[in-house]
């Protein structure tokens, strides 16, 4: 075997090693792949019971009922579907009726989505890139959604004042 040939060799032995790690760490995250979805989408789709997925929307007013053990259901809209949803577990602080959640779990057999986490929006302005989308495409996007809101003064330090002061002495500022 020449030199060429052994380089060859040994560049494609490298290629296949290459190519069976990749297709390992690939179907090892296939097993933790997690998709989103909207109501309308599970509707149009027809997901069948038992497939996990992420599941994004609007808490419907009005549907929130709380059980025994920290049992809780509510309905999941995007403006052209809804989704029930149930939850066994705290909910997040900021979870409301109105605002945008994002649920994780699966459908059971009738229908109703069997969530085992529910993330909420973190502040008044925030909501998944996914969901937002989805908003869009119904046509239930409002203007100041994902606007930030203007910053609140925050306190002055001394050492702001002094830096100030000398600043404006060595110009001849006077205040």
């Amino acid at each position: 075997m020449t030199r060429k040939q052994r380089r060859l060799t040994i560049i494609g032995g490298a290629l296949a090693v290459l190519a069976v790690a990749a297709a390992l760490v690939l179907s090892a995250l296939r097993d933790s792949i997690v998709f989103f979805s909207t109501p309308t989408m599970v509707a149009e789709k027809h997901v069948a019971p038992g497939t996990r997925f992420r599941l994004g929307g609007l808490v419907q007013p009005g549907s929130l009922v709380r059980g025994q053990d920290l049992a809780v259901t509510f309905e999941v809209a995007d403006g052209g579907a809804k989704l029930p949803v149930s939850y066994k577990g705290i909910l997040p602080d900021l979870f409301r009726e109105g605002q945008g959640v994002i649920a994780e779990g699966a459908l059971d057999a009738g229908g109703v989505f069997k969530a085992d986490t529910v993330l909420a929006k973190h502040d008044e302005t925030y909501m998944p890139k996914e969901v937002a989308d989805a908003l869009k495409k119904q046509g239930h996007w409002k203007d100041d959604y994902g606007k930030p809101r203007p910053a609140k003064p925050g306190p002055v330090s001394m050492r702001d004042g002094a830096e100030h002061s000398a600043t404006a002495t060595a110009t001849g500022a006077t205040e």
